[in-house]
């Protein structure tokens, strides 16, 4: 028998939680520990950036939770988490990356915002991942303060113009679940497809633990809420059953995507093909400046669209049909000029990855 797998992250971090909540529906045994930034070369050999979570699965070392799901996928078939038909997982996939890329800004603006939500969760980081640091703690903690508020805030667009609808942001995903979540018990199906498990990144570790945003679900969305704690126990739900066609109560989720992440990376795009290390964007009528470039982001586009190019005419037909938004042509736009050079040849989650957000707490 194989040793038990390792989870290095955080109890508060983003995608930590998106992979433990997949890992126990798999019925995947493994030991959850934090992150070792004391250790930051050897982490860096073994997957080419330190952020979380990073796996060490018998020796075997991987980064990026979706590449690490869509590997543990080929090992581990029972209770598949990717749709057979074509058009749910490409529209699986797109709801995955929303999770992952556009609601981190509202998951981060709560977290480090609010004063009582900031404490909490500097005060957990502190004791996690500070240790190695030669500073005392209360020093160690205005350290991951400021840092985090400078990544995570500042270098976001994030202020007092925009933080409105940043809020609104988190208001729209949970209302829009909760449609969906009147109707079944999860997203696209009886079971989890790898859209819950995106979902699960922001709703489980940060707006369903941290003050302010837990708060709001319980009082304003208790479908998600009861849906979250779903998904922590969802190992004892039976064989998964995913909807054959994308149902009507998804619109709202699917426009609000449209409207926002795939603005996003459109605009990422443009700064990233101008080498602008910063960029500007105007999301559903509010002026977002000075947003750092994401190479990664880059490569997630890439990547919507290499699956979308990979569907059927058809199915293409479909998607574009479930899609007919401003902004959704980006994924299917004939020509674009830019090229991430990430991932060529298709190694992830076996590194070596890049930092999506220039650092790695959560």
């Amino acid at each position: 028998m194989g040793a038990i797998m390792k989870v290095y992250g955080s109890r508060i971090s983003y995608y930590t939680g998106k992979l433990e909540a997949y890992l126990r529906y798999k019925g995947v045994e493994y030991t959850g520990l934090p992150t070792p930034y004391g250790e930051a070369k050897m982490l860096k050999e073994k997957v080419g950036a330190v952020q979380m979570p990073i796996v060490d699965d018998d020796g075997s070392w991987m980064s990026d939770t979706t590449p690490i799901i869509e590997h543990l996928e080929t090992v581990h078939a029972d209770r598949p988490v990717l749709p057979d038909n074509r058009v749910t997982a490409f529209i699986a996939h797109l709801i995955e990356d929303y999770a992952d890329e556009w609601l981190w800004r509202p998951a981060m603006y709560f977290r480090w915002w609010y004063g009582d939500d900031r404490t909490l969760a500097a005060n957990t980081l502190t004791d996690e991942v500070t240790g190695h640091l030669k500073a005392p703690r209360w020093i160690r903690k205005r350290m991951i303060i400021r840092r985090q508020m400078r990544h995570y805030l500042d270098r976001d667009g994030i202020t007092e113009a925009t933080r409105g609808h940043v809020e609104r942001s988190y208001f729209n995903a949970l209302s829009a679940m909760t449609a969906i979540l009147e109707k079944r018990p999860f997203l696209l199906g009886s079971a989890p497809s790898i859209a819950d498990f995106g979902m699960m990144g922001p709703m489980f570790r940060h707006f369903g633990q941290d003050p302010t945003p837990q708060e709001i679900m319980r009082n304003n969305a208790p479908a998600v809420y009861e849906w979250v704690a779903r998904m922590w126990r969802a190992q004892d739900h039976g064989p998964p059953e995913f909807v054959a066609a994308i149902p009507d109560d998804t619109t709202s989720l699917l426009r609000e995507i449209c409207e926002t992440h795939l603005v996003q990376l459109g605009a990422n795009l443009d700064g990233f093909t101008t080498g602008q290390p910063r960029f500007d964007m105007t999301v559903q009528g509010y002026h977002y400046k000075s947003i750092a470039t994401s190479r990664y982001r880059v490569w997630c586009l890439e990547e919507l669209r290499r699956r979308f190019a990979a569907l059927t005419d058809h199915d293409k037909a479909a998607v574009r049909e479930l899609l007919p938004y401003d902004h959704a042509q980006i994924l299917w736009q004939s020509e674009l000029p830019a090229q991430s050079g990430f991932n060529q040849d298709r190694r992830l989650p076996f590194g070596p990855a890049i930092n999506v957000f220039d650092g790695g707490l959560p």
